[in-house]
């Protein structure tokens, strides 16, 4: 039986209320929040079970890598495949083979002895499976939510989720732990992916979201700047979301060595504590805040206040200076995510959102990787401000490699608003206007159509109308069309 889409959901006052309200949202919503819960108690699980197996830290580290290696490099295709075949059809085979997988490493952890490469190969198997639910998530915000305030909202309220689901996902796992084994912990990572994933595939707004191969030819989407789709927003978010990450990835092993240093073990969890608190309060601000700029304009200044902030924390002379200032950075790092979120989006069509939005979750995770591996390299070189302004760098970067862009765009729209105005004083004019009017600049105008103009009034005769009427001024334009001037 075919399902007919809901229909897009416009708001007048845009609020997350507005959001929760569209047509089957809450429904949706929660069951991808139950599937992707898993995210957050899979990894520690599988680490403490290996662990707790083979006795072997190195064993553990390696089975848990493989897992998000694979992860994290098969991202792109899983979202590939949602894509082409819809959610509906795409997603039920990923979600029972993860299930499955997870269940299987839980039977094979619970029994000693099992043979390390066995462990490692189930751990990179269940990687490959992992469903994308964030992706199609928010490609489903974007198709159910024609308003961009509420969409944006809808994003911001997704990624505050997100990251509380990662702050409470070990907690879970702990909880557990002081009743099981740590292979229960896989085992609920199995029920939470399969529950949520098959409640969120029964959602008719899953259901109804059609696959490339079978969707009818897709509009444009507007792009960054009022446009078709935009590769160039699409780089931008993506290289935003790995500077992010790479900055993240460091900055928390920085924060377990600043600890030390200062004889206050105890200050770590205090600290990642203040930055997630942080984002999720800079989060729900970016979306309940009306914003002017574009998208891209955006991100770049809240990359460099993010990495400004991060930077100057490691000058802290104090652990709770530390920790203050890892939550004023926090309130930066929601809001970088939501906007390369909201940038892949409009910078690709109806048909690439689930791979667009995995492209920037993927960079996000990747620069996270790398980033850890490669701070604990420097941690032993070099003094701490100066680690700290390291991984401060890549949001720093990213950030002005943003900028000439920007100034293209104002320049740009400049040289528009100027010869639109020059036209405009043609059209009232009523005649072609004389060269130095055409180029905006202030050269002697003969005067023989103002003569004539007089006399033709002297003799009792009245002005033409001047045909204004459905013309925008042209600086008007500009702002809206993606210059950086106006709303996103």
């Amino acid at each position: 039986m075919s399902v007919s889409p809901p229909a897009p959901t416009p708001s007048a006052v845009p609020s997350y209320a507005a959001v929760l309200r569209a047509p089957y949202a809450r429904r949706t919503f929660g069951a991808a929040l139950l599937g992707r819960l898993s995210n957050g108690t899979a990894p520690l699980s599988l680490l403490l079970s290996v662990k707790a197996t083979t006795g072997s830290y190195t064993t553990a580290g390696t089975a848990l890598a493989a897992f998000g290696l694979a992860s994290v490099v098969l991202s792109p295709v899983r979202a590939a495949l949602v894509d082409r075949h819809g959610p509906g059809r795409a997603l039920p085979p990923l979600v029972l083979l993860y299930a499955v997988l997870l269940a299987a490493l839980a039977a094979v952890c619970a029994r000693p002895h099992t043979p390390d490469a066995v462990l490692t190969a189930l751990a990179g198997a269940a990687g490959t499976a992992t469903p994308p639910l964030g992706p199609v998530m928010r490609a489903l915000w974007s198709r159910q939510l024609t308003d961009r305030d509420l969409l944006r909202r809808a994003y911001s309220l997704d990624t505050v989720a997100e990251e509380l689901l990662f702050v409470s996902g070990p907690l879970l796992v702990g909880l557990v732990l002081l009743a099981a084994t740590p292979p229960a912990g896989l085992a609920l990572s199995a029920v939470l992916v399969l529950t949520g994933g098959l409640l969120f595939v029964s959602s008719p707004l899953t259901r109804s979201a059609p696959g490339a191969a079978t969707a009818p030819a897709p509009e444009p989407a507007p792009g960054p700047s009022g446009g078709g789709p935009s590769p160039r927003g699409l780089r931008r978010a993506t290289a935003g979301a790995a500077a992010l990450g790479l900055c993240l990835g460091a900055v928390e092993l920085l924060v377990v060595a600043f600890a030390d240093a200062a004889g206050r073990p105890g200050l770590m969890p205090w600290a990642l504590a203040a930055l997630s608190a942080g984002s999720a309060v800079g989060g729900l601000v970016l979306g309940a805040v009306p914003w002017r700029g574009s998208l891209a304009s955006r991100l770049t200044v809240l990359g460099l206040a993010l990495g400004a902030v991060l930077g100057a924390t490691g000058l802290a002379p104090h652990p709770y200076v530390l920790v203050a200032g890892m939550a004023l950075g926090g309130l930066f790092v929601a809001p970088v995510l939501t906007t390369a979120y909201l940038l892949a989006d409009e910078s690709v069509g109806a048909e690439r959102r689930t791979r667009a939005g995995a492209r920037v979750n993927t960079a996000f995770n990747a620069g996270t990787t790398a980033a850890t591996a490669g701070a604990g390299l420097l941690v032993d070189r070099l003094p701490l401000a100066v680690c700290f302004a390291l991984a401060a760098l890549p949001p720093v970067l990213a950030g002005l490699a943003g900028v000439p862009g920007g100034l293209r765009r104002v320049v740009g729209a400049g040289g528009r608003s100027d010869r639109g105005a020059a036209e405009e004083g043609q059209r009232a004019l009523g005649g072609a206007a004389e060269p130095g009017v055409r180029e905006g600049r202030l050269e002697d105008v003969p005067g023989q159509r103002v003569a004539e103009r007089a006399e033709a009034l002297d003799a009792g005769e009245s002005d033409p109308p001047v045909g204004v009427a459905g013309h925008q001024p042209a600086l008007q334009h500009g702002d809206q069309g993606g210059d950086g001037l106006g709303r996103a």
